[in-house]
C-alpha cells in the first residue's frame, strides 16, 4: 500500500475489507487513517461528532488521506441505542447549521422520497416483485410522506456499530460516507424501528427534543417501510435468507400498527 507516509509509520488495516482504513502508529502515537473519508470531516470534527481531525493530505494516487486521533473505546450495543445519549448526539447532527452549510459546500447529495423509492424499485429482483407483502408495501409507498419544512444533514447508516463510545465515555458517530441532505425522519426511522420498542418512541424522541406528532410519525413510518424493503432486497441478493425473513417480519409488524 502506498500512502505517501514518511519512514517510521507502521500500519494495520481496520474496519472491514475495503482496504481504506488503517491504524497508523508513528513516534509511539496511534492515529486512525482513512482514504477518501467524507469531505466534510473537518466540520464533523469541529462539532465534536467524530474524533478530532489531525491532518489531511492528497497522496500520489490522487486519493485524499486523513488522520484522526485514535480513541480506545467500543461500539454501542443494540440496547444502548435506546438511550438519551444517542438521541442527544443525533439531535446535534440534525440541528447543526455548520454541518448543513459544509455539506452543501462540498456538493453533498439531496435525497428525496421520490429518488429513494425509485432507487429501490429500479433493479428489484423478480422474485421480490411477486412477494405479497413486498408488493403491498411498495404500492403503499407511492403515496409520498408529508414534506418537512427544512432539510438537514442525515447520516444515512445508523447501524449501532457506527457509534463509538470512548473509554472517557464520550460518544461519537463515525462512517459518514452515505451522508446526504434530507428529511431527519430518514435517520430517525432506522433507529426507532431497529432499536426502540414502539411504546417507547415518544420517550426516545423527547430525549431527542421533539414530540411524536402525527406528521413526524407518518414520515418515520414511510421511511421505515422503505428501509426494511431495502434490507429485504439487500439480504435476498446476498442470499442471507435468515436476515431477509427477519426484515420481512419487522415489516409486517410495522405496517400492522
Amino acid at each position: 500500500m502506498d500512502l505517501d507516509l514518511e519512514p517510521g509509520w507502521s500500519l494495520q488495516p481496520v474496519g472491514g475489507t475495503t482496504g481504506g482504513a488503517f491504524m497508523g502508529v508513528f513516534a509511539h502515537e496511534k492515529f486512525f487513517l482513512k482514504r477518501n473519508a467524507s469531505p466534510f470531516l473537518a466540520a464533523l470534527s469541529v462539532e465534536g461528532i467524530t474524533p478530532k481531525l489531525i491532518w489531511t493530505k492528497r497522496i500520489s494516487t490522487g486519493d485524499v488521506l486523513t488522520a484522526q486521533e485514535w480513541l480506545n473505546g467500543r461500539t454501542l450495543t443494540r440496547e444502548q441505542m435506546n438511550t438519551p445519549m444517542v438521541a442527544g448526539l443525533l439531535a446535534k447532527v440534525h440541528r447543526s447549521t455548520l454541518l448543513k452549510r459544509m455539506l452543501q459546500k462540498v456538493g453533498g447529495l439531496t435525497q428525496t422520497p421520490e429518488q429513494l423509492r425509485a432507487q429501490y424499485v429500479a433493479d428489484l429482483p423478480q422474485a421480490l416483485r411477486k412477494h405479497p407483502l413486498v408488493l403491498d408495501v411498495s404500492k403503499r409507498l407511492r403515496q409520498l410522506p408529508p414534506r418537512p419544512r427544512t432539510l438537514w444533514v442525515c447520516h444515512g447508516d445508523l447501524n449501532h456499530k457506527n457509534w463509538l463510545l470512548s473509554d472517557a465515555e464520550k460518544l461519537y458517530l463515525v462512517d459518514w460516507d452515505q451522508a446526504s441532505l434530507g428529511d431527519i425522519a430518514f435517520d430517525l426511522s432506522v433507529v426507532l424501528i431497529n432499536y426502540v420498542p414502539r411504546a417507547e418512541w415518544g420517550a426516545w424522541l423527547a430525549a431527542y427534543g421533539t414530540p411524536l406528532s402525527a406528521d413526524l410519525l407518518a414520515r418515520i413510518e414511510w421511511y421505515g417501510q422503505l428501509h426494511l424493503l431495502n434490507e429485504i432486497k439487500r439480504n435476498y441478493e446476498k442470499q442471507r435468507y435468515t436476515e431477509m425473513n427477519r426484515a420481512l417480519l419487522q415489516l409486517s409488524q410495522l405496517v400492522a400498527k
